[in-house]
């Protein structure tokens, strides 16, 4: 660890608990939060459709959804460190003006390229989620941390779940382009009311005189916070088998066992909305002392539980509808008391600490997804399960046995 003792609190930073936070704060936080998060996953139920637009294949368009997970993922490291550096409220208006010109360049794209290249700024932009939580634990009292955090991350919850529903729906009535059109419509509304609602104020921590500088501070975190480490390594883990299980719950559905469509495994996504129930009560138990570890653990149980419940999925519908609302909620459960825990490490540094957090997190997901296909190809439905259950697992127990203290308090 650093022996460097990192800047005293700006009076901003020591102000932003001594007045209330509004009664209609938070949830507006967490609609904002649904709101941008919902379009990195808009282009999953619409690829047939773009396929078909540009006369091209469901593969010759797989750019265009890899590129919106790409630009989110480049969003969590390249820019989630603003919002330390920078009086945060500019970031978040700068970043929602910027995602709704993507989308409205999605809209009107002409070829797969150009569609590509406005994804992958969609996906950069819409990572201004994660500049809203951090705000969230800023400004919310300590010991009414996690709560704070539970209700805004149960909003982005709606949003992951929702807007592959959402995309699904209104695609088959209106068409994929109008599905980009009407989202950069409702993102404007959304800016318009973080515009008014986020409060002014000064940037935490000004020691950092560039970019660079500030990147690199960003990095450092890993290194100097071992709560960080096994916190980022664990979320890795266990939403590496939440990945798993939506990538082969799909050709699941469409195998002889059921020869259901794409259209169920998107209504699947319904069911996942219990985890945002699940979130405010997760966030409550995480204020309390030794709460975090606990809610942890049982989050963790709860998806390597939801993993024996899929285990029977080839056979009925029951058991998968069963595991994906103990999965969700395990996840969400999990989650929740993560974040609590590392947003308590150093206030001055937690936009970089969240980034850095959520871009392993992100990294965990997108090993799972890679890892689920190539365990459907090998061995069907119970290769996948193996995997996920391995994932979930290796979470539970990696937990077990490595929980470091906070290093750095505030």
């Amino acid at each position: 660890m650093s022996s460097a003792v990192p800047p005293p609190p700006s009076p901003a930073s020591r102000a932003a608990h001594t007045a209330p936070v509004p009664r209609a704060f938070l949830p507006l936080m967490a609609l904002a939060c649904g709101v941008a998060v919902a379009n990195i996953y808009y282009v999953q139920p619409l690829l047939d459709q773009l396929a078909t637009s540009f006369h091209s294949s469901v593969s010759g368009i797989s750019s265009v959804p890899a590129a919106t997970q790409l630009g989110y993922a480049a969003g969590l490291i390249g820019t989630g460190p603003l919002g330390d550096r920078y009086p945060r409220h500019r970031v978040i208006i700068a970043m929602g003006i910027a995602l709704v010109l993507m989308l409205a360049c999605a809209a009107l794209a002409p070829s797969v390229p150009l569609m590509a290249a406005a994804c992958l700024g969609v996906g950069l932009t819409a990572s201004v989620a994660q500049q809203i939580i951090p705000l969230v634990a800023h400004l919310a009292a300590p010991e009414r941390r996690g709560r704070a955090v539970g209700l805004v991350m149960s909003g982005l919850l709606v949003g992951i779940l929702g807007g592959r529903v959402l995309a699904g729906l209104l695609g088959q009535w209106l068409g994929w382009r109008m599905v980009y059109g009407l989202a950069a419509v409702l993102n404007l509304g959304s800016l318009l009311m973080l515009w008014r609602v986020v409060p002014r104020l000064a940037p935490d921590d000004t020691s950092a005189r560039g970019y660079l500088q500030l990147l690199g501070s960003t990095l450092a975190q890993f290194p100097r916070h071992a709560l960080l480490r096994s916190a980022g390594i664990v979320g890795a883990l266990f939403f590496g088998a939440f990945s798993v299980f939506w990538v082969g719950l799909t050709p699941l559905l469409a195998s002889p066992a059921y020869h259901l469509g794409p259209a169920v495994a998107g209504l699947f996504g319904l069911l996942g909305l219990s985890g945002a129930i699940v979130a405010p009560l997760s966030g409550r138990r995480s204020d309390r002392p030794g709460g975090p570890r606990r809610v942890m653990f049982l989050g963790l149980a709860a998806v390597l539980a939801a993993w024996g419940a899929f285990a029977f999925g080839a056979r009925s519908l029951a058991w998968l509808v069963v595991g994906v609302i103990v999965l969700d909620m395990g996840v969400q459960g999990a989650h929740i008391a993560n974040q609590t825990r590392i947003f308590a490490l150093d206030a001055a540094s937690r936009s970089r600490i969240n980034a850095v957090y959520m871009t392993l997190y992100f990294l965990g997901g997108s090993a799972g997804t890679l890892v689920a296909g190539q365990a459907w190809a090998l061995g069907g439905w119970p290769a996948v399960v193996g995997a996920g259950a391995a994932f979930a697992a290796a979470a539970l127990l990696l937990h077990a046995v490595w929980n470091p203290r906070p290093t750095l308090a505030r």
